[in-house]
C-alpha cells in the first residue's frame, strides 16, 4: 500500500428501518480499517428514499453506533470537510451534473411515468407467476415420468 495516501472509509446506511447485525458488521469493518490505518471514518446517511424512510431511524442508527463505540470523524451530527452527510442534501448537485450529462448526450432522462413503470412491474409480476405455474407443472410431469 502507498503510505502517502490517506485511507478514508465510510458507512452509509439507509434510514428505512432500524440498525441490524449486517449494518453493524459493515460499519465495524469500515471503522476498524480506518482506525488501523490512521484513516478517516465517515458516516453518511443515504436518505434519498423518502417514501421508505422510517421516522426516528437516523437517530437510532447514530445512537446504536455510539453505543457500540463506533465513532466517526465526519458525519451528519458533527460535520466535516466532505459535507453534506445526508444524501438528500446533495440532490441539487446530482441534478446539476445529471443535466450536464444529458446536454452532452452522455445520459438520458427516463421517458416513463410512474404509472407506466407500475404497469411494467405488474406485467413482470404476472409473467413471473405464469412462469412459476408452468415450472411447477413441468416438475409434476417429470415426477410422473420417474
Amino acid at each position: 500500500m502507498n503510505s502517502n495516501k490517506k485511507i478514508v472509509t465510510r458507512f452509509a446506511p439507509s434510514p428505512t428501518g432500524f440498525m441490524h447485525i449486517g449494518g453493524v458488521r459493515t460499519a465495524l469493518y469500515a471503522w476498524a480499517y480506518a482506525r488501523r490505518n490512521n484513516g478517516t471514518f465517515i458516516l453518511r446517511i443515504e436518505d434519498t428514499d423518502k417514501e421508505r424512510e422510517v421516522a426516528g431511524s437516523i437517530e437510532h442508527i447514530i445512537e446504536s453506533l455510539k453505543w457500540l463505540g463506533i465513532n466517526w470523524d465526519e458525519g451528519p451530527d458533527i460535520g466535516g470537510p466532505n459535507a453534506p452527510y445526508l444524501q438528500s442534501d446533495r440532490l441539487e448537485s446530482y441534478k446539476k451534473y445529471a443535466n450536464i450529462l444529458i446536454e452532452k448526450g452522455l445520459a438520458y432522462a427516463d421517458p416513463y411515468t410512474t404509472e407506466e413503470l407500475e404497469t411494467f412491474r405488474k406485467q413482470s409480476e404476472d409473467a413471473k407467476m405464469k412462469c412459476e405455474v408452468i415450472y411447477q407443472q413441468a416438475l409434476k410431469h417429470l415426477m410422473i415420468l420417474y
